[in-house]
């Protein structure tokens, strides 16, 4: 089985560039201020030229205006757009205005969260399965958390899907063989401190993903 993965929340050259060597087929700016992996447009704009085309440049919104996604997309010319905390009709609505890819984050902690993702169908063209962070959580993602990939086990998935959530080197062979992950996306996984991205971690989990 062919898997491949998604590098998120990356900000400087030196790991955008570690991410494409090592055959990552999406990478991901977060245009998010809380998070400590947002990226300025100035910033997003300039890592998003150093893309090569087959590469997909996905940006990672939460909740956003659309004077915000407009400038993000004007920035990089981004492929996909990551939506979390949005209504299905919200994203719907994105998908329609951006003419680009919407993929629709569904927080996982439950099975019954996994119905979620009926509701996105015909919203987004693609689903990513997170886990679900406490209710008073400033970030929808990349705290590091993951949830029970047996839940993934034996779902019928309407849509096309990723898997994110506490991914790493050392466990994302085990997430891919339980779950049946096609797509993996991982942040926190790959990181010296929040934030801070690692560029041997980032090969160390690729080398993991391309053996799978």
């Amino acid at each position: 089985m062919t898997v491949t993965a998604k590098i998120c929340g990356l900000s400087t050259a030196e790991t955008l560039d570690a991410a494409i060597a090592g055959g990552a087929s999406h990478v991901g700016f977060v245009f998010f201020p809380p998070s400590p992996r947002h990226v300025t447009f100035e910033q997003a704009g300039a890592l998003a030229g150093r893309v090569p085309r087959q590469v997909g440049k996905v940006g990672v919104f939460v909740d956003p205006a659309d004077s915000l996604l407009d400038q993000a997309i004007r920035a990089t010319r981004l492929d996909a757009i990551q939506l979390h905390r949005v209504t299905p009709e919200r994203a719907a609505e994105i998908g329609r205005q951006t003419r680009l890819p919407v993929w629709g984050a569904v927080a996982v902690k439950t099975r019954a969260d996994l119905d979620g993702v009926n509701a996105l169908r015909g919203a987004v063209q693609r689903v990513l399965y997170d886990a679900k962070v406490p209710e008073d959580a400033k970030l929808p993602g990349g705290m590091g958390l993951r949830f029970d990939w047996t839940l993934l086990q034996g779902f019928a998935h309407p849509l096309p899907w990723a898997l994110s959530g506490g991914l790493d080197a050392e466990n994302v062979a085990e997430a891919v063989q339980v779950s049946g992950a096609k797509l993996v996306d991982v942040s926190s996984g790959i990181e010296s401190a929040p934030g801070i991205k690692d560029t041997v971690k980032i090969a160390a989990f690729l080398k993991t993903v391309a053996a799978l």
